[in-house]
């Protein structure tokens, strides 16, 4: 099906956000998204900062429900939907923020460019040698399809259902999630643990307990290297210090297992149930001497492993410094209750995980048919 076409800038207002300079920025400091904020398809709203806004700039830099978020440079297309996950959002010149006209529903726009992105159409619209950006005036000219808007909102309705019921399982994941680090907080920090009312303490340690250097209870050790241009697509997830980085053929670690950023980003503890291959920006569990990996996991995350910093002008992060903190080491039998617990929740996530997968498998073989209108809605 043919649909009339107009160029984005005619159909929509877009513009960069703000650059961030702190000796000449000036107002009230507010939170702003940056590249490294906007996913396919979604936000991570976890560690946001923020930059100084004059009351001029709100509107120009602010975002509103609709607008279309998409990252300058990187990878081409990546993008979100704004809907007002919280108030008061700017963004920072890393993001086109594009808000349509009227003639769009916010939807359908944000699934043409994912689709657009998805497919690798927006990548020759990147310049640079190195870096690439993706400059306004070339997004201005994208043909972007301008159907009747009981297409346009069928179609979006479509894609939405599959979306919302991943957003329901995520919803699901982070609840598991919380319902873990408060058991372990419960049983290991407060020390209201199974029976602890018959425990006898004594300078801080439960009967049955003891204070071991980490490096006594696990092992730590650095990842692996392995460039793009080694890498084989695959199923075997890739990680690096913030998370997965890709997928290769061959895993170099069998899961269960614990990683954690070494260099460039710090701090964040990742559990793996399956097999994995560990960058070299991590470190990794090679060893679980006398504890498990979900307790692993807990502990390491409790530890709070950004202030083991290391590095002068890179955040890095020492194994060696790590392995000689002491840390409490608990019975055996509630290490293992508490692997039992937690591998029940554990088992729940990558269910839901899996689901979250598939229905975004089928969304994703579905949105181009959509968009060229092959499928009728």
């Amino acid at each position: 099906m043919n649909w009339p076409t107009q160029k984005l800038e005619n159909v929509a207002d877009f513009c960069l956000g703000k650059m961030l300079d702190q000796k000449k920025n000036r107002g009230e400091p507010l939170p702003y998204l940056a590249n490294v904020n906007v996913r396919w398809g979604e936000f991570d709203l976890a560690d946001l900062r923020e930059m100084r806004f004059e009351q001029h700039e709100l509107d120009r830099y602010g975002l509103k429900y609709g607008d279309i978020v998409m990252c300058e440079g990187g990878e081409p297309g990546r993008c979100a939907i704004w809907k007002e996950q919280c108030s008061n959002m700017m963004i920072q010149k890393a993001l086109h923020r594009i808000r349509p006209h009227d003639c769009l529903q916010p939807d359908f726009l944000y699934y043409f460019f994912l689709y657009k992105g998805r497919a690798g159409h927006l990548a020759p619209l990147f310049t640079g040698s190195t870096i690439k950006h993706l400059p306004r005036e070339k997004l201005a000219l994208v043909e972007v399809p301008v159907p009747p808007h009981t297409t346009q909102n069928q179609i979006a309705s479509v894609l939405s259902t599959y979306d919302n019921l991943i957003k329901n399982n995520r919803r699901r994941i982070q609840l598991l999630e919380q319902a873990a680090r408060l058991l372990y907080k419960e049983w290991f920090v407060h020390l209201r643990f199974p029976g602890h009312e018959h425990v006898k303490i004594k300078d801080g340690v439960p009967e049955g307990w003891e204070k071991k250097p980490l490096g006594e209870l696990l092992t730590l050790q650095r990842g692996f290297d392995l460039p793009v241009s080694k890498r084989k697509e695959g199923h075997i997830p890739i990680y690096a210090s913030t998370g997965i980085n890709g997928y290769h053929v061959e895993a170099k670690v069998s899961g269960p297992g614990v990683v954690t950023g070494r260099s460039g980003s710090l701090g964040k503890v990742m559990y793996i149930t399956g097999d994995f291959w560990p960058l070299n920006t991590t470190l990794w569990v090679k060893e679980f001497k006398l504890i498990k990996p979900l307790f692993a996991t807990y502990l390491l995350k409790s530890m709070q492993l950004e202030q083991f910093n290391g590095g002068a002008a890179v955040p890095t992060l020492n194994r060696n410094d790590v392995h000689r903190v002491e840390v409490l080491c608990p019975s055996r039998m509630l290490l293992d209750l508490f692997e039992e617990y937690v591998g029940d929740i554990m088992s729940q996530i990558d269910t839901l995980r899996k689901a979250s997968s598939k229905l975004a498998n089928a969304r994703d073989v579905l949105l181009p048919r959509l968009m060229k209108g092959e499928v009728t809605v």
